[in-house]
Parts: structure tokens; C-alpha cells; sequence
């Protein structure tokens, strides 16, 4: 990326991330992880943050993916990520960071979607990309990162960190195969093709209308083409304004949502059914219907809003 530039993590209005290290594995400055051996990968928590990221950028570039489980985008992202950092035998490490698991770094951080990918070097924040990218571009953006790195006098190179790969039988074990029902769809999330996603996700739901996982991907891609490109300030502002302006409750619940802000997300949506009538009241009762599709009908937070939502209703 050509105009990549750094923050720091603890700029004003937003959390000091290095506060988040609350003495957990490697509080001392060392790495729990590093010790086992292995790849370049690490899952990262708001206990090992300081340790995993913060102090670990001081010598060597640190990649940070932030992702959910219920993210489409991600798992096409992820395991480029994830074989960059192994080609690139530890001239970065790459962070993995669940936003559901870990949301107040996701805040602090200041995430507005996922898949979204960072850089921190020397405790600072370099803004990378959203989105999940072809690997040419994301191996773009990591040289360039790592000429940055250079400049900056941040050129080590990481001891492994991680469970090791394990080998292809392992990763067999860990990865199943991709469903190719579903590959014409994660092809298109990939390239940022939301409208070619979306008729890949219908195809299939044409043949087999109840198909939970081609549900799931349609409301994840209907997700996506929503938010890109919304002004998020003034959808905020209206919303914060006028909280029986549908659209604009609409627009913050799926932002919240694409941020990993799920609760925020459903409990808007249910104090607007709440407040509205007629139409309006049947327009926001289907879009908590459809972010249910995106998040799993068996997600606790699902769980808990469905009954709040059949309470706000009836």
C-alpha cells in the first residue's frame, strides 16, 4: 500500500492496548508460545497482547488479523496470512486475533470490519488493508511493510512461535477441505465481488432452500455490500439524532455487527422494534432475522436476542 502510515495504539480516544497485559503467559517480556517451537502464527488475547505484539514489535514486524468465526471473508484470508508468515520464516509474525473473544483490543484498535489487518512495529499502529485480498496484494502490502520495517530500524527475525504446522497430515486434520458447493462464492468474497458472491450463494440455495451454510454466506455477503462504502460518522450521528430513523438504526446495527459488535448490533435493532410500528417495525424484525443467519442460530448472543426480540414483538 502506498500510503501506509503509523498511530499509536494509545492515541487519544482510544484504549492504551499495552495496558491490556494483565501478568498472563510471557508477562515477564518473554513468549510463552516462542518456547514450544513451531510456525510464525500465534493466537493472541487481550492477556498476551503486550507480550505477543507490543513488546515482540520492538524487534520484528508484527501482522495483526482480526477475525471472527462467523466471518466468510476470513477464512479465505486467514490461511494466506497464515502461509506468508511461514514462507517468510520470521521476518514477521503474524497475530491472530478473535474480535468476538477479544473486543476490546478490536476497540481500542478501533475496527470497523473484518477481515481487517494491521502492522505494529515498535509498539506502533500501521493500517494495512480490509477485506480479504488476493495473496499477490497481501504479499505486496508485507514487502512493503517489511521495507518500512527496515527504515525503521525493525529488522529481527522471530524465533518460531505457535503450535508447529505439523506437517500436511495435521493441517488436513485442522482445515477440511473447501465445500465446492461454495467455492465460486469465496472466490468472488475473495476478489471483492459481492454481487457475483451473492448469486454464487443463491445458486446453490435455488437447489437446496434450506441450506444452512449458503444462508449463513448470503446474510455474511449481504452484510458486506451494506457497509462498503458507508459514511460511518454521519450514520452514527443520525442514528444518535433520530432513534426511530429505521435506516439510520439499520446502517449502525450493521456496522456494529461487521465490527464484531454483536450484542451492540442486536440490542439496537430490538430497542428500535421497540419504538416503531407498522412497516418499519416489520423491516427492522427482518434484518435481526437475517444478522441471526450471520452470526449462527446457536450462538448464545443469538439465543438470548431471539428471546428478546420475540419479547419486544409480542
Amino acid at each position: 500500500m502506498e500510503h501506509m502510515s503509523s498511530q499509536s495504539f494509545s492515541r487519544p480516544g482510544a484504549v492504551d492496548l499495552s495496558a491490556l497485559n494483565t501478568g498472563g503467559p510471557g508477562a515477564d517480556g518473554g513468549s510463552a508460545t516462542a518456547r514450544g517451537g513451531g510456525g510464525f502464527a500465534v493466537d493472541v488475547t487481550e492477556a498476551t497482547f503486550q507480550t505477543e505484539v507490543i513488546n515482540r514489535s520492538m524487534s520484528v514486524p508484527v501482522v495483526i488479523d482480526f477475525w471472527a468465526t462467523w466471518c466468510e471473508p476470513c477464512k479465505t484470508l486467514s490461511p494466506i496470512l497464515e502461509k506468508l508468515a511461514a514462507e517468510y520464516d520470521g521476518r514477521f509474525v503474524l497475530a491472530k486475533i478473535d474480535v468476538d473473544a477479544n473486543q476490546a483490543i478490536a476497540q481500542a484498535a478501533q475496527v470497523q470490519s473484518i477481515p481487517t489487518v494491521m502492522a505494529v512495529l515498535r509498539g506502533q499502529v500501521v493500517p494495512l488493508f480490509q477485506g480479504a485480498v488476493p495473496e499477490a496484494q497481501a504479499r505486496q502490502v508485507i514487502d512493503q511493510l517489511l521495507q518500512m520495517a527496515v527504515a525503521n530500524g525493525v529488522a529481527g527475525r522471530a524465533e518460531p512461535v505457535g503450535p508447529p504446522p505439523g506437517g500436511e497430515e495435521s493441517a488436513a486434520e485442522e482445515e477440511p477441505p473447501v465445500d465446492p458447493r461454495f467455492e465460486a462464492a469465496y472466490e468472488a468474497i475473495n476478489a471483492g465481488d459481492f454481487d457475483r458472491a451473492a448469486e454464487a450463494y443463491q445458486a446453490v440455495l435455488a437447489e437446496s432452500p434450506g441450506d444452512a451454510e449458503a444462508k449463513a454466506g448470503l446474510a455474511q455477503v449481504e452484510l458486506l455490500r451494506r457497509t462498503s462504502g458507508i459514511d460511518e460518522a454521519a450514520a452514527r450521528s443520525a442514528a444518535d439524532a433520530d432513534p426511530t430513523d429505521v435506516d439510520a438504526q439499520l446502517q449502525v446495527a450493521d456496522l456494529d455487527l461487521a465490527a464484531g459488535q454483536v450484542e451492540a448490533a442486536f440490542d439496537r435493532l430490538i430497542a428500535t422494534v421497540r419504538r416503531v410500528a407498522d412497516d418499519d417495525r416489520e423491516r427492522v424484525r427482518a434484518r435481526v432475522v437475517e444478522l441471526f443467519e450471520v452470526v449462527g442460530a446457536t450462538d448464545p448472543r443469538v439465543v438470548k436476542a431471539r428471546a428478546a426480540l420475540a419479547s419486544a414483538l409480542f
